[in-house]
């Protein structure tokens, strides 16, 4: 199911950074998206998730700003990178 390991770090500022398990967490236990797509997202460690092979890194990583900003927790200057490892 979680075939796919992902980097996410966050960049604001000029500067980068793992992005916290306490966001990742956040957004995987919450489908806010209503896009079941989402579901199969596993975060295991500060800018580390596994996700399924159904999931498109682009909309996971669109979704992932929106929430973080609707949090508050990234800037709207901020942006993520997603990398598959």
């Amino acid at each position: 199911m979680f075939a796919r390991r992902i980097r996410v770090d966050c960049e604001d500022n000029g500067a980068r950074r793992p992005c916290p398990l306490q966001w990742l967490d956040s957004f995987s236990m919450r489908n806010f998206t209503n896009a079941s797509v989402f579901d199969d997202t596993l975060p295991l460690a500060d800018g580390l998730i596994e996700i399924g092979n159904n999931v498109p890194l682009a909309e996971l990583k669109s979704a992932m700003e929106d929430w973080f900003r609707r949090k508050s927790y990234l800037s709207k200057q901020g942006s993520l990178r997603l990398q598959e490892n």
